[in-house]
């Protein structure tokens, strides 16, 4: 059974930000042995209220990394509760031995767990995607504040700095530039100030005769390519690989074993031979 780390119901947010950030920060700072003593009950024992008491002295921690996050226009609560499940990870983690404040260890979680609410939520369509985004989503907020749209030194700069193309930096600051734009339109925009939704005007290509016969086209030839490098292999090789790739019910190793009468290690090395096959066979 899944057991999580019991928080206080007075701690909730929800009865206000204000007697939330007052009732966190009138609970004890623990030092670092008792840190120590308790973070060593967690991991030895799975002892629970040692985990709630770590949490909990470490709270105020969480408002402050919170409140420099105050930018993007969501709601500090929200913030402040992800923040927190970033430290019950890190209680989660902490290991003693390695003779570090939970704090300094903790605040990278932290910070991890209110990213993610940031890029996940700062529009309705997640703007970055790639690691490379990630990193530039933040960056390019602290640079285009401080110097509005960048020009080539200032691309090429930071794309350096942080090791991404500098293409990926002009397109994700083109992202951050635009705004969400509502697929079919508002439909009580006065006739002077319409401007065309993009219902209107994009295409579906999901039954253009271009489209359904290129993909039937290509799926006949995968059919073939497949057929191929299935007929390259030996027989056993090949019934391996259909029952194990190809089947809707796929037999264990151990079931294959037990039927060819070999070691299920001895199927695992058929069917990895096999499948390098298949992939040169593919590829030449």
């Amino acid at each position: 059974m899944t057991q999580t780390l019991p928080v206080a119901i007075h701690l909730s947010p929800e009865r206000g930000l204000a007697a939330y950030v007052r009732a966190v920060n009138a609970l004890p700072v623990l030092s670092a042995e008792q840190e120590i003593k308790l973070a060593r009950r967690y991991r030895r024992d799975n002892d629970l209220d040692a985990a709630r008491e770590l949490v909990l002295a470490n709270l105020r921690y969480v408002v402050r990394i919170a409140k420099g996050f105050g930018g993007y226009g969501l709601p500090q609560a929200d913030l402040i509760q992800e923040g927190n499940i970033g430290l019950m990870k890190a209680v989660k983690h902490f290991d003693p031995v390695r003779k570090v404040r939970l704090m300094s260890f903790a605040v990278h979680w932290i910070r991890a767990e209110i990213y993610d609410y940031i890029l996940r939520n700062w529009r309705i369509v997640k703007i970055a995607t790639t690691k490379a985004q990630r990193k530039l989503f933040f960056n390019l907020r602290k640079s285009r504040a401080r110097l509005g749209w960048m020009n080539r030194g200032e691309v090429d700069s930071l794309a350096e700095d942080l090791a991404v193309a500098p293409a990926t930096v002009q397109e994700m600051e083109s992202r951050m530039a635009g705004a969400d734009v509502p697929f079919d339109g508002d439909p009580d925009q006065d006739d002077d100030a319409f401007t065309p939704a993009p219902a209107g005007y994009l295409q579906d290509m999901r039954y253009n005769p271009e489209v359904l016969v290129a993909r039937v086209d290509d799926e006949s030839a995968r059919e073939e390519q497949l057929k191929a490098a299935l007929a390259s292999l030996d027989t056993r090789s090949r019934d391996i690989i259909r029952r194990r790739w190809l089947e809707e019910h796929k037999p264990t190793l151990h079931e294959l074993a037990r039927e060819y009468g070999i070691s299920a290690e001895r199927v695992r090395q058929i069917e990895a031979k096999a499948l390098t096959t298949m992939k040169d066979t593919l590829a030449a």
